[in-house]
């Protein structure tokens, strides 16, 4: 297959190859569906017995932690080969076709370097490490050996996917690079670079360029550093990853994607689109103003903008077109209001952050409805600036419609409102409310019959591999995040962003550009686990409050979903509306400035009063 071509979807086997590929991605998708209603039930049955009978189960904690390795694990074959795997390929794409194979020969090599990683040294750990796990009684060598058989199963699948896009001597050829380097990351060279993680860096900016899955592509960075003085040999980057992922906190994670593909499957998400209309419609660019709207209401059941994203592409941007927008400013404001969604909570960056930093969850969620708020005003002011000459205009919704479509919505606006003022006054953990998030979810839209066991798996399989691709990426951020700690990254970093002084204003200006320039080149979750612990220092020292800061962050970071080259959201709009991404990134500029303007007066108002805690 030419590499001119996009990557086609495995669907009909055109080879007795495909059709086994098929196979085993439907399995690893079952397998993580059932992963994670099991997740769900042993959390779920831990909070009705604590609630219920004071009281919950010792094994549950450490048994759901186990559950979601074993998620991650199963999930980052698909990861890996699917859209989720974090690939930067606008660079690759401006490369002639010839360059363009060679890149995509080098990216497989990464995976396989990355793969190589995960299923050695977890094999490794897993033949070393002894004894039993505290509460469940198991050997605890099975976290990972777990990881082990995970890499295995991707190294098997990425080699497939190559030989069946290009040629069975390609991917055997990225195969032999890849053991090249994994065989060269082994290897002392007796050259020490200071500091090590700047050849971790470089390794992995370079798989990115080329294309590489983001995940591997750090795994293979960390991994060949040990070859110029690194600190982390092979196994303790896989025991860095899975302790990355063990954090009950990032429970959550899997929980409210899970929420928000049940709200979308169960229709509620539609009817949040209704209300929103009969708020706003008859506004001039009212059907772009329901857009913001929806998206402001659906962020407090969702917490995932990419899944907003395709939300809105799906049902938003058909009718903003048929009623006379161009297709390219449809998609450009269906991806605009969809970085709302971590912002305003639940939001799953936020649960990153923290998770990074250990800064309050409840107090972050605060400090987003504030920002969320500022940014859905700039959000309105841009549309109503840039729509001109779409005229259509919704006649004005009585008194009596509106009553009706907020009934109809108030279910899926219910959800956002118990579940953050459940985190914020501490009745319930993050996670414990996650997981009633979930439990809301589904009765709700069995109640309304407008779920079946067919849409409930479904829902299952797209969150599984959803929240398999985030654990990845944490637990593949994390053993970078070590080597960055050991070699005092964050005391350049600090040095870097008080070169200008170390006021409040000095410092917040320079972390907006390191951010703002990052985030061209990091996916968002990456740049949240790696440059939260790096910057956060700096911002406290200057006199910043830690929350008001880090709401900043993620705020900077979930802009560049909008901006060239990696702009996840635009990406995902233009995927589904079929039109050429250069197209939608020039029609969001009008929405990027407005952005800007209202991280500007963010940053501002945490500069001048930052006794203001979380913005409460």
């Amino acid at each position: 297959m030419s590499l001119d071509e996009p990557r086609r979807a495995i669907g009909t086997p055109r080879s007795p190859v495909e059709g086994w590929l098929g196979r085993a991605v439907t399995l690893l998708e079952s397998v993580g569906a059932a992963l994670l209603a099991l997740l769900f039930a042993v959390v779920m049955a831990a909070v009705i017995r604590r609630y219920l009978f004071g009281g919950g189960f010792v094994w549950s904690d450490e048994l759901a932690i186990w559950l979601h390795a074993a998620l991650i694990a199963f999930g980052m074959p698909l990861a890996a080969t699917s859209a989720l795997a974090m690939r930067l390929e606008v660079i690759v794409g401006l490369l002639p076709a010839a360059a363009r194979r060679a890149a995509a020969i080098l990216a497989d090599a990464f995976a396989v370097h990355g793969a190589l990683v995960l299923a050695m040294g977890g094999a490794s750990v897993a033949a070393q490490v002894g004894g039993i796990s505290t509460v469940l009684g198991l050997p605890e060598a099975w976290r990972f050996a777990v990881f082990a058989i995970g890499g295995g199963l991707t190294l098997l699948l990425v080699l497939a996917r190559a030989g069946l896009d290009r040629s069975w001597p390609l991917a055997a050829l990225s195969l032999a690079i890849g053991c090249a380097f994994y065989w060269l990351a082994q290897q002392a060279s007796g050259i020490f670079v200071q500091p090590p993680s700047l050849i971790a860096a470089a390794w992995a900016g370079l798989g990115l360029v080329l294309g590489a899955p983001l995940p591997f592509a750090l795994l293979a960075g960390v991994s060949l550093s040990g070859a110029f003085g690194g600190l982390l040999p092979e196994p303790a980057i896989v025991q860095n990853a899975v302790s990355g992922v063990g954090k009950f906190l990032l429970l959550a994670v899997p929980f409210f994607l899970l929420a928000g593909e049940l709200l979308t499957e169960g229709g509620l998400a539609e009817r949040l689109v209704r209300f929103a209309g009969t708020l706003v419609g008859h506004f001039r660019a009212g059907l772009a103003q329901t857009a913001l709207v929806a998206s402001v209401l659906f962020s407090g059941a969702s917490g995932s903008s990419v899944a907003n994203a395709a939300f809105g592409a799906k049902v938003m941007a058909p009718t903003l077109i048929a009623r006379g927008y161009p297709p390219a400013q449809a998609g450009a404001i269906v991806a605009g209001v969809s970085m709302l969604d971590n912002i305003i909570p639940p939001s799953i960056a936020f649960l990153l952050l923290a998770a990074a930093t250990n800064l309050s969850v409840g107090s972050l969620l605060v400090g987003g409805f504030v920002a969320g708020g500022v940014l859905a005003l700039a959000l309105a002011i841009g549309i109503h600036l840039s729509v001109r000459n779409v005229v259509a205009v919704a006649p004005k919704a009585s008194g009596a419609e509106r009553t009706r479509s907020f009934i109809g919505a108030l279910p899926a606006i219910g959800l956002g409102i118990i579940v953050v003022v459940g985190i914020r006054f501490g009745v319930v953990t993050v996670t414990e409310a996650s997981a009633l998030a979930v439990a809301y979810s589904l009765v709700v839209c069995l109640v309304l019959r407008s779920l079946n066991g067919r849409t409930v798996f479904a829902a299952l399989r797209k969150s599984a591999t959803e929240a398999a691709a985030v654990g990845l990426l944490i637990g593949a951020s994390a053993p970078f995040a070590f080597l960055l700690a050991v070699d005092r990254v964050s005391e350049q970093m600090a040095s870097l962003v008080t070169a200008f002084g170390a006021g409040p204003y000095a410092v917040i200006l320079l972390a907006n550009l390191v951010l703002l320039v990052a985030g061209l080149f990091l996916d968002i979750g990456a740049a949240i686990l790696l440059l939260g612990p790096l910057l956060l220092p700096a911002a406290v020292a200057a006199g910043l409050d830690p929350v008001q800061f880090g709401v900043i962050l993620v705020v900077n970071l979930m802009i560049h979903g909008l901006t060239p080259p990696l702009g996840i959201l635009v990406y995902v709009v233009s995927g589904i509306l079929r039109q050429p991404a250069g197209a939608v990134f020039r029609a969001v500029l009008p929405l990027l400035g407005s952005l800007l303007l209202a991280l500007a007066v963010l940053s501002l108002g945490a500069a001048a009063w930052p006794s203001l805690k979380g913005y409460f």
